[in-house]
């Protein structure tokens, strides 16, 4: 994979987590698929419509997927559910190399973060068993704002944490969700095409 870096004088970089710095997407979709059908779904769940969401707050995702299918679902417990599926295959991570090489060059240089909308405690877990967590003091979860992605709002205070302009950000992402939340926080951005990495 090439990333198409584009031109201009950035002062800091945002990186979403899933798809972006840590292939994780494929066990995100099993994670989801398992919680769903024990929620009540009789079928595999849609790619398309997993992919389509990325980045959006996990909370949300499940609300969605409720009404996609018609199913009357407890979100939060389906939320905690997937999750724990997640974590039980956390051991079958991979980098995304192009992205975490970029980020280790940036590292020291300019102030990195990271925005995800993966719940906190899982962000976190994800980046220090990934042995990447000292690259990014600021990380940004759906906790720390009203909104999440397509909305600004996460993007925005990554860029006022790292004390960098939004506009002089420069976002890695690899769904529509966040490519939309940058180009609202005025920032250029780096699409990551991770749909298919193992296929």
């Amino acid at each position: 994979m090439k990333l198409d870096i584009p031109a201009g004088d950035f002062a800091g970089y945002i990186f979403d987590l899933d798809g972006t710095l840590v292939d994780t997407m494929p066990l995100h979709y099993r994670a989801w698929n398992r919680a769903m059908q024990a929620a009540g779904l009789k079928q595999q769940l849609s790619e398309d419509l997993f992919y389509s969401l990325g980045g959006m707050p996990t909370l949300r995702v499940a609300a969605v997927f409720a009404q996609h299918y018609g199913l009357t679902i407890d979100v939060d417990h389906v939320f905690h559910e997937k999750e724990q599926f997640f974590t039980d295959m956390m051991a079958e991570m991979t980098y995304i190399e192009p992205v975490v090489e970029f980020a280790r060059k940036m590292h020291g240089r300019f102030p990195l973060s990271v925005a995800s909308g993966g719940p906190r405690v899982v962000v976190r877990h994800t980046l220090e068993l990934m042995k990447l967590a000292d690259l990014f003091p600021v990380v940004i979860t759906p906790e720390d704002v009203t909104h999440g992605k397509p909305s600004p709002e996460m993007f925005l205070l990554a860029a006022q944490r790292m004390g960098v302009p939004a506009a002089s950000c420069l976002v890695f992402e690899d769904a529509e969700p966040g490519i939309k939340a940058a180009e609202a926080a005025g920032m250029k951005w780096v699409h990551v095409s991770s749909r298919g990495l193992r296929r």
